[in-house]
């Protein structure tokens, strides 16, 4: 028998749900411990507070009947999407206490500030984020089960579930990005009158990791200035807490980098921003949340409340308001381990770019969660622009299977966000528009590529 009696049933009561408990306090304490409920859990929390008089409930249904009262109420409150929140909410945990690895920078900032600030214990989970020192080492620790999520560059996932710079394939997704722009090209402070690209020729460049938005913009960016990047200047991965010591002993000339670690540059007096990476392509993803499809499938109540408090960290990180409160949470030695003025400048977007001037952008970095796939597409065509993967690419399948949208829109709309209608949406780069339903036209496009 069902817990909850009948709410459009005009001789039943809702004094108590199901008439088994003396107040409705103890009755919702009984419901709450529950591991699920059927749908007029949530019928009957709905016309209770349309009608907190029993009997006044009880007239109306005798008056109208149970079916017009049902679509009455239906027409004003989205009863359908209630039940299936309610429903997908309703399991236990099939694990509380978890693992999450992360690189100290700022693109991880949802997942790391959801730890001090009580994203993760709001959904009940125990969670332990650990910093860790580059990307090979967080994938290896993820695709062995020692973390169960992990901060991602976002071109990781699709890598991995392919096959591509890991030991095997494994299934991987990405349901949601960690932010958008927050990324710069820094160069050392002896090339500040070297601004022109055309100039860079037999330069020493660093990025965080081979699969990476910052080699597939770094490389897009020399290349639409005329420069080989395989052949013209030298491009190597280098973890980002070692980038600015190694620019600081003169071993690179620059970096395409994630934040902190180009404000730190600047901070510590070695470089200057020569360009945010949004002037390349505004609104590009970076960083990303990720795990196993194993884990997804495995753990479907832990992943998705693990999903929720890192969209709602995301989506609190969105507001600019929260931005130094957001700095200060994590400038801490345990996580970025940074000054707190560095990691403000990064989040306000009020910087200093190391040549005298305090710039301001708003945009430097932002937090939007929505996986498009449309992104994945496109990081795809870049791997196979510099020969990471070889022949045919089913572009569209890669990218639905890894860049889960439709689990991001719907906890989305739950954090208050407004999702997009499509999973799929046209942009362009440093002038070039890119449309997703065309990948390979686009590639052969490109005058420098390996393929």
């Amino acid at each position: 028998m069902s817990l909850f009696s009948n709410p459009f049933d005009a001789n039943s009561r809702l004094a108590c749900g199901c008439g088994r408990h003396a107040s409705q306090a103890e009755h919702e304490r009984a419901a709450q411990a529950l591991v699920s409920a059927d749908d007029s859990a949530v019928e009957n929390a709905v016309m209770r507070a349309l009608f907190p008089q029993d009997a006044l409930r009880r007239r109306f249904l005798r008056a109208v009947g149970s079916g017009t009262a049902m679509a009455a109420i239906a027409s004003i409150f989205p009863l359908a999407a209630a039940k299936e929140a309610f429903a997908q909410s309703a399991g236990p945990l099939e694990k509380q206490k978890l693992k999450v690895g992360f690189i100290p920078i700022t693109c991880a900032t949802p997942i790391i500030m959801a730890h001090p600030m009580g994203f993760y214990g709001k959904q009940g989970l125990d969670v332990e984020v650990v910093k860790t020192a580059g990307w090979a080492l967080i994938r290896d620790k993820a695709m062995s089960g020692e973390y169960d999520a992990a901060h991602m560059l976002s071109p990781m996932p699709l890598a991995i579930s392919m096959g591509v710079g890991a030991s095997r394939a494994v299934p991987w997704t990405m349901p949601a990005v960690e932010n958008i722009n927050g990324q710069a090209i820094t160069l050392s402070m002896k090339h500040k009158d070297r601004r022109d690209p055309k100039d860079w020729r037999g330069f020493k460049f660093a990025v965080p990791f081979d699969y990476s938005m910052h080699n597939y913009l770094l490389r897009y960016y020399l290349a639409e200035h005329g420069l080989d990047p395989d052949t013209d200047v030298q491009i190597r991965s280098v973890p980002p807490p070692e980038m600015v010591a190694n620019l600081r002993a003169d071993n690179i000339d620059g970096f395409l980098a994630p934040d902190p670690v180009n404000q730190r540059a600047v901070y510590d007096g070695v470089g200057f921003i020569h360009t945010l990476s949004k002037a390349i392509w505004d609104g590009h993803p970076c960083c990303a949340f990720s795990a196993s499809k194993e884990f997804v499938t495995a753990m479907p109540n832990t992943y998705q409340a693990l999903l929720k408090a890192i969209i709602e960290a995301t989506a609190y990180a969105r507001n600019p308001a929260h931005r130094k409160e957001i700095a200060t949470a994590i400038a801490a030695p345990n996580y970025l381990n940074q000054p707190v003025t560095v990691v403000e400048q990064v989040l306000t977007g009020t910087y200093a770019d190391g040549l005298g001037k305090v710039l301001t952008d708003p945009n430097r970095i932002d937090f939007d969660p929505m996986p498009w796939q449309s992104f994945a597409v496109w990081i795809l065509t870049q791997m196979k622009r510099w020969g990471q993967v070889k022949g045919d690419v089913d572009y569209q399948k890669i990218a639905g299977e890894v860049f889960l949208a439709t689990d991001a829109v719907r906890l989305m709309r739950e954090a208050g966000l407004t999702p997009p209608a499509d999973t799929g949406k046209t942009f362009s780069i440093m002038g070039k528009p890119f449309d997703p339903s065309q990948p390979e036209a686009y590639l052969a496009g490109f005058k420098i590529r390996r393929t």
